[in-house]
């Protein structure tokens, strides 16, 4: 036990990515101590792209009516819309060898597990195209005597859905509850109810304030301004300095977004308090929809509709308008060769850092960034223990710069005390994102499994010898970043505005990476394809 405190101390939960990881300290532990694998995005594949290492197209083949260039949820949604509307002459290229993007999933003996989003809120009325898939896959299952969804309560996340080591103990919910000064308790209540105002007020275009999706968010400048501001600056002016609310925001600006309050946009800050108003019966309107996988299950769901039309282990290396519609040059990874494609309509599914190496004319990437995250899956033989309330979905320390960690048995564990998986994030906001993916990429599993394990045994020394694998996923471009400036920034809105025979879909488009984002994203762009081919259909956006 002694050696064991030697080793966290040396590896202390506030040195995550301080002098202990950038400068290799502690190298002697380097060294894996526990079974698992260190795994993420495929990089070599990403960076022969950004390098330009394709031979060039061999044939030139006819592809069908319309390509989808990318397998994320943005991808996988433009498929499910066309499939929904009747639409089949389509394939998706996909660069992994799973579609999915950041809501992919894992699975071990123990239980399927996340590898990045893990949840999806209860959506709200403004999005009608994503209920409607919610409703196929089996999620609504009715609607309430005043017509609001009724969602099945199995894949509603069950209770505790959160809590909070503070102080010693833990507490439901994420904000402390106990040991708060008159003013500082003042101040959280004071920002409570800014952050009702703001849910409940609309535009003098008659649009909310603020909503999900964010392009039905009113465009009034009395909100819009907030944009021009960073949330820290914004918080700093009106006073609310109390250090437990400003660790609170800290945390829900880097579990969104996965950066720190003086870069995120004022606008976006408020976004995440005020744009939720999940529309269902009031015993489930404020809760999420989660499963073991995550949105891994969604992912599986959208993926089983389009079957054999996604072609995996395919890098698209460009596209370009042609005088009939468009040219897709694309490398096959299993083959090891390429090909272009002449299709009518192309929709690229991608993030803009991508879309600009491939086809230049969808616009500038000046004001896109993007943060870097490591996500562990955990396996114990037993659950942890502590003191206060009991094992939540969702586990945060007010001690740890790590987000904590989400239980992936909760929704089918009988409460006992069996083996689990514990799903652990670390978005890595605490340097520059290009430093922090040079790091990240350079850490050993043994590395990275002590950061790890260090963190969750100084929440739980009760897990000590519990521990019995650690994989690791490192995502190096896992979201956009929203920052001062970018809701107007004219590199997003030209990314926006893109012509026929190409369509962008993508979260980046909305500037925040969220579900619901990337899925208006997919549904907009494939809309908007059936319009330029001429396939009729009725519109499911407001």
């Amino acid at each position: 036990m002694k050696a064991e405190v030697t080793r966290r101390a040396c590896l202390t939960a506030s040195a995550l990515l301080g002098s202990a990881l950038a400068t290799g300290a502690c190298s002697a532990l380097a060294p894996a101590r526990w079974p698992g694998t260190l795994d993420g995005a495929d990089f070599t594949r990403g960076h022969a792209l950004r390098d330009r290492r394709f031979p060039a197209p061999r044939a030139t083949v006819q592809a069908a009516k319309l390509v989808i260039a990318g397998g994320g949820v943005a991808g996988l949604a433009a498929g499910w819309r066309l499939l929904d509307a009747g639409f089949d002459d389509f394939e998706l290229l996909e660069l992994e060898d799973r579609a999915g993007g950041n809501a992919r999933s894992g699975r071990n003996a123990i239980s399927a597990y996340p590898l990045g989003a893990h949840y999806l809120p209860i959506p709200n009325r403004e999005a009608g195209a994503l209920r409607r898939m919610l409703g196929q896959f089996g999620m609504i299952v009715g609607t309430d005597a005043a017509g609001a969804p009724i969602y099945d309560p199995y894949q509603v996340c069950a209770d505790l859905d959160e809590r909070l080591f503070w102080r010693g103990a833990w507490q439901e919910g994420l904000f402390p509850q106990t040991g708060l000064s008159v003013a500082e308790r003042a101040q959280h209540d004071d920002f409570e109810r800014t952050m009702a105002m703001f849910s409940a007020a609309v535009g003098q275009d008659g649009k909310p304030a603020f909503a999900v999706p964010i392009a039905c968010s009113s465009q009034d400048p009395a909100f819009t301004a907030l944009d021009r501001i960073s949330f820290a600056a914004w918080l700093d002016a009106r006073g609310w300095t109390s250090a437990p609310l400003r660790a609170y925001v800290r945390y829900c600006c880097r579990d969104d977004y996965g950066t720190e309050p003086g870069e995120v946009s004022a606008w976006a800050g408020v976004h995440y308090f005020a744009a939720r108003r999940g529309w269902s019966g009031a015993e489930t309107r404020d809760r999420e929809l989660t499963w073991p996988e995550g949105n891994g299950r969604l992912v599986a769901l959208m993926t089983a509709q389009l079957g054999d039309r996604i072609r995996p282990a395919q890098t698209v290396f460009g596209a370009a308008r042609a005088d009939d519609g468009a040219t897709i040059n694309v490398f096959d990874h299993h083959s090891g060769t390429s090909r272009a494609l002449r299709t009518q309509a192309a929709i690229l599914a991608m993030p803009q850092f991508v879309a600009a190496r491939i086809c230049p004319g969808v616009g500038g990437t000046k004001g896109f960034s993007y943060a870097p995250w490591v996500v562990a899956n955990v396996s114990t033989s037993r659950h942890p223990r502590g003191p206060g309330v009991p094992l939540a979905w969702d586990n945060v320390s007010a001690a740890s710069d790590s987000l904590g960690y989400v239980v992936a048995t909760h929704q089918t564990d009988s409460g006992g005390d069996g083996p689990t998986v514990l799903t652990w994030y670390m978005p890595l906001s605490a340097m520059p994102a290009a430093e922090a993916r040079r790091v990240m990429l350079n850490r050993s599993l043994g590395e990275w499994q002590d950061l790890v394990a260090s963190d969750l045994l100084d929440l739980h020394p009760d897990l000590e010898g519990a521990i019995t694998r650690i994989d690791v996923w490192r995502w190096g471009h896992a979201m956009i970043r929203p920052t001062t400036g970018f809701l107007t920034d004219p590199d997003r809105l030209a990314a926006q505005a893109g012509a026929p025979p190409l369509f962008r879909a993508h979260s980046d488009l909305s500037g925040m990476s969220i579900f619901e984002e990337a899925h208006y994203r997919g549904v907009a762009a494939a809309e908007a394809a059936m319009r330029h081919l001429g396939h009729p259909f009725e519109s499911l956006l407001a």
